[in-house]
């Protein structure tokens, strides 16, 4: 059952239809007038411009939108929910479970359109490639006795999540936090509320580090923004847990994203393949989790099902490189911290082109991000980014009206 709406909160219980459908609907219009006018034209023809389905309009009002509403598709069963939380919501109401923390991929057929853009389903031989960790189950194991956990203290669920998202400086943002001496958070990425959720809550709490009264248990997995499920389960936890969410310039994001892919799979296509299903009719790919992950608007009209924007803080990708210390105030601030990070925490590294951490209590010398942080992009078709530039813009306006913040992509691409 999804709690209560939260008065002004878009896309709560008795709310408005909330503008990411309404885009939804408006721009299925313009496309099914489109592909009408191919056919006439003799065109490519229905069976190579497949129209994504639209959202089922009979959802319930506030419910959280679940690609097992489809018609022919089976409703899965909602996994059990850990010992100690709340009792999930049945098996109709609860969104599908992926392996590996990966989306159903038909929830993606239907993702809105932007102006003058299409969007189609993968369905080539390249598998997409889920959120990536290199997180193991050793790994969090040894994460819940050692570091810089100390001895005493007892291990507490978080009352803080890093939440997203991917490629838009998380771990920079987790680095800096655990400088903080009032805050402890495991350093890998338990994916607790994605992959790891049948496991329960002791073994949740088990992975924290040791705290003291006072002090603030965080983790981050950045998956967890665009997992269906969970919102759901981390109110289900706590539903005053306090959410960070580190946003950058998608465009610039997806391409960081396929960047980190390609150093591991030099094997994969090129980004422009990827990015579109057709490029010549501009299709592009939403599929692709590159491309995805990047229209906020729609990932947090999830989240706000569940929180109010109140307990949700967005930090800008861009600023935590140019301005380290300014966002983290407002982090500090958001958790009811003393400011204790600031600027003389940061040390700008010219050569990997962001800010390192050190110690300024010592002499050891900044500490930065590691080699897989800061690659070189490769060249991108600019026809390519001013496609992808004018996907994004009415979903980048969009989260800025959902927000109330204004992360100046547009302005910061004009520029170039």
């Amino acid at each position: 059952m999804a709690p209560p709406a939260q008065p002004g909160v878009p896309g709560g219980r008795g709310s408005k239809v909330p503008p990411a459908r309404k885009l939804l609907c408006m721009c299925s219009l313009s496309l099914c007038l489109t592909y009408l006018c191919y056919s006439l034209m003799g065109g490519a023809g229905p069976a190579a411009l497949r129209s994504p389905a639209a959202l089922p309009a009979t959802a319930a009002p506030g419910a959280p939108r679940s690609p097992a509403a489809l018609p022919g598709t089976a409703a899965p069963r909602s996994p059990p929910g850990p010992p100690g939380s709340a009792a999930a919501p049945t098996a109709s109401a609860a969104p599908p479970r992926a392996s590996n923390g990966s989306r159903d991929a038909g929830a993606w057929t239907r993702t809105p359109l932007a102006p003058g853009e299409a969007i189609a389903a993968q369905s080539g031989a390249f598998e997409r490639d889920p959120q990536e960790s290199s997180t193991t189950d050793e790994e969090l194991s040894r994460a819940g006795s050692r570091g810089t956990t100390p001895d005493y203290g007892e291990k507490r669920l978080p009352q803080a999540l890093i939440i997203g998202v991917k490629k838009g400086g998380t771990r920079a943002l987790l680095e800096a936090i655990r400088a903080h001496p009032d805050v402890r958070a495991v350093g890998t990425e338990p994916h607790f509320f994605d992959r790891n959720y049948e496991k329960g809550l002791q073994w949740y709490r088990d992975v924290m580090p040791k705290t003291l009264e006072g002090q603030i248990t965080m983790e981050k997995t950045p998956s967890y923004f665009v997992t269906n499920e969970a919102p759901r389960r981390i109110h289900s936890m706590a539903k005053d847990t306090k959410l960070i969410v580190v946003v950058r310039n998608p465009v610039t994001r997806a391409i960081s994203d396929y960047t980190q892919t390609l150093s591991k799979k030099p094997e994969i296509p090129t980004f422009e393949v990827l990015a579109f299903k057709n490029r010549t009719l501009g299709l592009i790919d939403a599929s692709w989790s590159a491309i995805r992950i990047g229209i906020y608007a729609l990932h947090l009209e999830n989240w706000l099902q569940y929180f109010p924007l109140s307990q949700i803080l967005f930090v800008s990708g861009e600023r935590l490189i140019t301005d380290p210390a300014g966002e983290m105030a407002k982090v500090q601030d958001f958790l009811g911290l003393k400011r204790i990070v600031t600027e003389k925490h940061f040390y700008f590294n010219k050569t990997k082109g962001f800010p390192c951490l050190k110690k300024p209590e010592d002499s050891s010398a900044p500490r930065c991000l590691g080699k897989s942080k800061g690659r070189t992009h490769p060249k991108i078709d600019p026809d390519v980014i001013h496609r992808l530039r004018k996907f994004y813009k009415p979903f980048n306006v969009m989260f800025y009206q959902m927000t109330g913040q204004d992360f100046e992509w547009e302005r910061e691409e004009s520029e170039k």
